[in-house]
């Protein structure tokens, strides 16, 4: 019974491989959000949060910002701070993000409902992400329309929160029923086509999930939630606890759309192999699976764009030899050569690569040379998969790349073996280093 999963797990009986899983989830997800406070969806989602969901009865810290507020106004300021920088990780039958729903509700959750132990965290965090993927995966199943990871991340923040409220079983289906049915069913391609600060809905999904919680605890209640309930659903729960999810996520290397990573890389190993340099290239071709189509922004003038498209990152790439923070915002937009080769980039469907999808996310590439030569790659698939995973160090490196510039060295090394020790940590001292640095006051303009 899921209501068993969701109150009965501990992080102690959990395998190794999935705790440890969790903590890299916990650190990767967090040294994006670090990151992604310096970024104007960030600033105002904090902003909103204060505003309109203050501190009452139960209160939580606004990641990296410091201000009180309710845990659904925490959830939602920090999936939204997070998706604000698209670095995060994901499952490629969910088409999207479970740990940027999860880990802002969960530390809120915690933080609000005094949970001490960072094993409980760990726990919560496992939860979720079991409970929202396999709901993504029924919901991509039966439902014609593809929507954002708000729509299922409303679902595993609702069992977070009912581990965290400590919820009888009954009161957790009708928490998980009412986050279902409240939760964002955005139409995911709109935004890919038009990217804007709406993005995965994520924020919206972490804090229907959160106030589904506490208001199952008040009593209210739900429909059930189809995507766990319903009999063609049940193929996907049989194995609850059996198969982790958690050990199936992959962590990307580059903050822009997991759809851009299999040309970016493609593009790479092409350049280095040959051994030429941007300036060699006349344009370039990539032909990939349909929905990448969708992100065909070659000139964004926004971070959002620039997140959400296949030419720029590709150019990027190509020119800086990777794409980091930096590199998707600020001078990057209207760098010459960037857009040069972004705005000359032919892009054709694939049918080969568009029947994969989504379980593997194929690109081929040919870099057209000044010379008239065709370099072209074999079919290519993106890093960070579980069958090509980052490494520990890659990952570790990752989180201080990002965290480092918005915290500073010495704070993101503590929060980094805090992370990585997540278990032996108190959920207040974590929370005191998600703070604000000592002299950075919080953005509360």
């Amino acid at each position: 019974m899921f209501t068993d999963f969701i109150h009965d797990l501990h992080a102690a009986d959990l395998p190794v491989e999935v705790r440890h899983a969790a903590r890299i989830a916990l650190l990767d997800t967090l040294g994006v959000a670090a990151a992604a406070t310096g970024t104007d969806a960030s600033r105002i989602a904090r902003g909103h949060a204060a505003a309109l969901f203050g501190a009452g009865g139960a209160a939580a810290s606004l990641m990296f910002d410091g201000r009180r507020v309710s845990p659904a106004g925490a959830a939602l300021a920090g999936a939204a701070t997070i998706d604000s920088v698209d670095a995060h990780d994901g499952w490629r039958p969910s088409k999207g993000h479970a740990g940027c729903h999860v880990v802002p509700a969960a530390l809120a959750c915690c933080e609000a409902e005094g949970v001490e132990g960072g094993d409980e965290l760990l726990a919560q965090i496992v939860i979720g992400y079991e409970i929202g993927c396999r709901v993504a995966a029924v919901q991509h199943a039966t439902v014609p329309e593809y929507h954002a990871s708000g729509s299922w991340g409303a679902v595993g923040t609702a069992a977070v929160g009912a581990r965290a409220l400590r919820l009888g079983h009954a009161q957790t289906r009708e928490a998980l029923g009412i986050g279902e049915y409240h939760g964002p069913r955005s139409q995911m391609l709109r935004v890919t086509t038009t990217p804007t600060m709406v993005k995965d809905s994520s924020g919206w999904g972490a804090m229907v999930g959160v106030s589904a919680a506490y208001l199952a605890r008040e009593g209210f209640t739900g429909a059930p939630a189809v995507t766990i309930e319903a009999p063609e659903a049940a193929g996907w729960w049989a194995d609850l606890g059996r198969r982790w999810i958690m050990t199936e996520q992959y962590i990307k290397p580059y903050p822009t759309c997991r759809w851009s990573h299999a040309p970016i890389r493609a593009v790479l190993d092409l350049a280095a192999a040959h051994g030429i340099t941007h300036r060699e290239i006349a344009h370039v071709e990539i032909a990939t699976f349909a929905e990448a189509m969708t992100l065909a922004t070659a000139a964004p003038r926004t971070t959002d764009e620039a997140q959400y498209s296949l030419p720029f990152p590709v150019a990027v790439a190509l020119v800086r030899g990777g794409v980091g923070p930096a590199d998707i915002d600020g001078p990057a937009l209207s760098d010459p050569e960037i857009l040069r080769l972004s705005t000359g980039l032919v892009m054709r469907e694939d049918p080969e690569c568009s029947a994969a999808f989504p379980g593997r996310r194929l690109a081929r590439a040919v870099l057209v040379l000044r010379d008239g030569r065709r370099l072209e790659s074999p079919p290519t698939e993106p890093l960070g998969d579980p069958e090509r995973p980052l490494t520990e160090a890659q990952i570790r490196g990752k989180f201080r790349a990002y965290a480092a510039p918005a915290v500073g060295a010495d704070r993101a090394g503590a929060l980094e073996r805090a992370l990585m020790a997540v278990e032996g940590e108190s959920v207040a001292d974590l929370v005191r280093l998600l703070a604000p640095p000592p002299g950075m006051a919080a953005a509360a303009e």
